[in-house]
């Protein structure tokens, strides 16, 4: 490939997202701001960086996979990332933030001629590893054309088009890890109470995962609870993305018992 990417952010799911495109062959500068976490793509050829305004080229295409809206502002802002992805500029942000963050920073990509793709990814570091991604994405379309063989090789089995309207594509993420929770919260209190009944867990979630519910999540999750492994462990994940959810449906006016109870439950789970 001869267009070369930036990539910043290389934890637990970035490296092996940034895996993938190295070994589907676009060329790579990175930026982690713990450093050795880039090593393991360094061998495989990419440049490391020590500025993320560095990872980025003007006109090119920069993705960033980070923590929260607080650490993608932090980098949007830092000097010189925006004069330096320029006019014709794409960016490509894939974590999971509050949809009036990424409306706020398509506003200001706009204001420099560049473009702000949001695309959230649906799936854990194992999925990415495998190229077994979830991704829906928003932005304009000629950059969405653009982005998408990358989308692709990032490991994305499906990419889910919700529009130009940036902050769709970061509301389906909320929504779709609402429901995973919920369901992870769910199978663990119901397979908890079948096997404190003498009923063997693991032949509850074989039968149902065939019948009532074929979907990854209650299969892979429900395997997991049955063999005694936490879904979620100790992980401020779902805690923070539940928090985002109650956020946006409360600027919405929109009724959240679910996620309040759900908000508690897992604040109780970290203390």
């Amino acid at each position: 490939m001869s267009e070369k990417i930036g990539f910043i952010g290389l934890g637990n799911l970035g490296l092996p997202v940034a895996t993938n495109l190295i070994d589907a062959g676009y060329t790579l500068q990175v930026y982690n701001r713990t450093a050795s976490k880039a090593e393991p793509l360094v061998a495989k050829g990419a440049q490391q960086v020590t500025q993320p305004a560095d990872a980025v080229t003007t006109g090119g295409i920069v993705v960033t996979l980070l923590w929260d809206g607080a650490a993608l502002e932090n980098i949007v802002t830092s000097s010189g990332f925006l004069e330096q992805l320029g006019p014709n500029g794409i960016h490509i942000s894939m974590g999971t933030v509050l949809p009036e963050t990424a409306r706020k920073l398509a506003a200001i990509h706009e204001q420099h001629g560049s473009t702000y793709v949001e695309a959230p990814i649906f799936g854990r570091p194992e999925a990415a590893a495998t190229k077994k991604l979830w991704i829906p994405y928003t932005g304009s379309q000629q950059a969405k054309e653009r982005v998408q063989p990358l989308l692709k090789a990032m490991g994305g089995q499906g990419i889910f088009d919700f529009g130009e309207e940036v902050g769709a594509a970061t509301i389906v993420k909320l929504v779709g890890n609402f429901l995973i929770v919920s369901a992870g919260y769910s199978m663990r209190e119901a397979l908890s109470m079948a096997e404190k009944n003498g009923v063997d867990p693991q032949a509850i979630v074989d039968m149902l995962t065939q019948t009532l519910f074929p979907a990854p999540i209650y299969q892979s999750y429900g395997r997991m609870i049955a063999e005694k492994s936490e879904p979620f462990g100790e992980s401020e994940i779902p805690l923070k993305d539940v928090d985002l959810l109650k956020k946006t449906a409360q600027q919405a006016e929109s009724p959240t018992p679910i996620s309040n109870f759900l908000h508690d439950l897992l604040s109780t789970d970290l203390n």
